[in-house]
């Protein structure tokens, strides 16, 4: 078998408010064909680490790595046209819109024509390639030609990862996929998951800790900004140190 393929690394990242220290110290790698969880309570610094992974927020110290560049420096456009893409908390789609133009608008950002102000977006055929292959990876052929507005909670976070997919990344940073989901949507969710990580490497911050241990390959834990273990379920689940801080189990 040959050798994973590494696709993003964060080398002790850390990021200050002043006294606050929100992330301190923070090392993971993401791998091609892998799905890595980050996990901790409210407060445990998840939502500042991966806004320092996608370029939304400097960090205070550290690395990013993107497919073997540093990109520390570089904004969040440029990280998503370079292979990462990047799901919310909340929806951001376009509930006007229906699916596949949701799909398409995310495509022609990847790869703007602004000299070809006066042709239809319609004909541009990477783009609407690229909106094709996305609606039908999230599994939502059916439904391209609905409004987004009008799909399930479920369907519109199945929408947010065709958008992601439409800029064509590498790297998927995936916040809280399954939040608010009932117990069919997250198993279609699960599935999308297991299939989009053959070739992607993905980041899973997420609550729903059953999920998580049935999707990740590897997981991270951390409370009041630092990583208290890191490895696989099995190692994640029967450390001490997790059961003691998160768990709540002495």
């Amino acid at each position: 078998m040959s050798a994973p393929e590494l696709l993003l690394r964060a080398k002790g990242l850390s990021r200050r408010w002043g006294g606050l220290l929100a992330v301190d110290q923070v090392s993971l790698e993401l791998q091609r064909g892998s799905v890595h969880a980050v996990i901790g309570t409210n407060g445990a610094g998840k939502s500042t680490l991966i806004n320092m992974l996608s370029g939304e927020l400097a960090p205070s110290a550290g690395r990013v790595e993107l497919l073997g560049q540093d990109v520390t420096t570089w904004s969040q456009p440029r990280r998503a046209r370079a292979g990462l893409g990047r799901s919310y908390q909340r929806n951001t789609i376009y509930p006007s819109f229906t699916v596949f133009e949701n799909c398409r608008l995310a495509a022609q950002a990847r790869t703007p024509r602004p000299w070809a102000w006066w042709q239809d977006a319609r004909q541009c055929r990477i783009s609407m390639a690229a909106a094709n292959t996305s609606v039908a990876r999230a599994g939502l052929t059916d439904l391209r030609e609905l409004a987004a507005g009008l799909l399930s909670h479920g369907q519109k976070r199945q929408l947010e990862i065709a958008m992601c997919l439409a800029t064509e990344p590498d790297v998927l940073l995936l916040d809280e996929p399954l939040a608010g989901m009932g117990a069919e949507e997250t198993e279609r969710m699960l599935t999308l998951l297991a299939d989009l990580k053959t070739k992607h490497a993905i980041l899973l911050v997420e609550h729903d800790m059953d999920a998580v241990f049935r999707i990740a390959d590897c997981i991270t834990v951390m409370v009041n900004g630092s990583v208290i273990a890191s490895g696989t379920p099995d190692f994640v689940r029967n450390s001490p140190e997790v059961r003691v801080a998160y768990l709540g189990e002495h």
